[in-house]
């Protein structure tokens, strides 16, 4: 008798440091007890592998994720801190290899940058300025779709595009621009005369 009331209180104690019924709290102790053992040494390689402490910390919280949502690794008895390390140095390895396309792309992106950047003097970048003000003052006085029209056409939009943008019928774009376009010349050589280029 005294055995049942043992085995009845060591049931109750059980059920109250486990409420969930199907067991998935021993497997979260299971994984407190992972993580407490093996979160430490996989930040130390992750840093040693990155050189980023913060970015280490983060990889080796996306591995216990990982670990976390795939409660079967734990439950099989399976060598799950060969399966930890080895998440680890495979993310590690993927978020160097991320850096080193960044990197390229950010220094091709440079380069392309500084060939379009020409040195300019101060005369040429006057006289672009002005001509830069001049053009918007003649867009200014055409009517809206005509600056529209330039505006889109010189951003790039094929002639589907600036049809459906300005509810118009594609087939009259051709027209409408080239109307545009002489509207523009016409009044931009009455504003400032005539110019090389245009």
């Amino acid at each position: 008798m005294l055995q049942d009331v043992i085995e009845g209180f060591g049931a109750t104690r059980r059920k109250a440091r486990e409420p969930d019924v199907t067991g998935r709290s021993s497997t979260r102790e299971h994984f407190d007890d992972l993580f407490l053992a093996h979160y430490a040494r996989l930040v130390a390689i992750l840093r040693r592998i990155l050189g980023d402490h913060a970015r280490a910390e983060d990889l080796a919280n996306e591995v216990f994720l990982k670990l976390y949502r795939r409660p079967l690794l734990q439950e099989s008895g399976g060598n799950v801190p060969g399966w930890l390390y080895r998440t680890a140095t495979n993310l590690g390895i993927d978020a160097l290899r991320c850096l080193a396309r960044r990197s390229r792309y950010e220094q091709a992106a440079a380069q392309a940058q500084s060939k379009n950047c020409t040195t300019e003097n101060a005369f040429d970048q006057a006289l672009r300025t002005e001509r830069r003000l001049r053009v918007r003052a003649v867009l200014a006085e055409l009517k809206p779709v005509q600056a529209q029209l330039l505006l889109l056409r010189a951003s790039g939009h094929t002639y589907k595009e600036l049809a459906d943008s300005l509810a118009i019928e594609p087939g009259s774009v051709g027209t409408l621009l080239v109307r545009a376009e002489a509207a523009f010349e016409q009044r931009y050589r009455e504003l400032y005369g005539r110019e090389e280029g245009l």
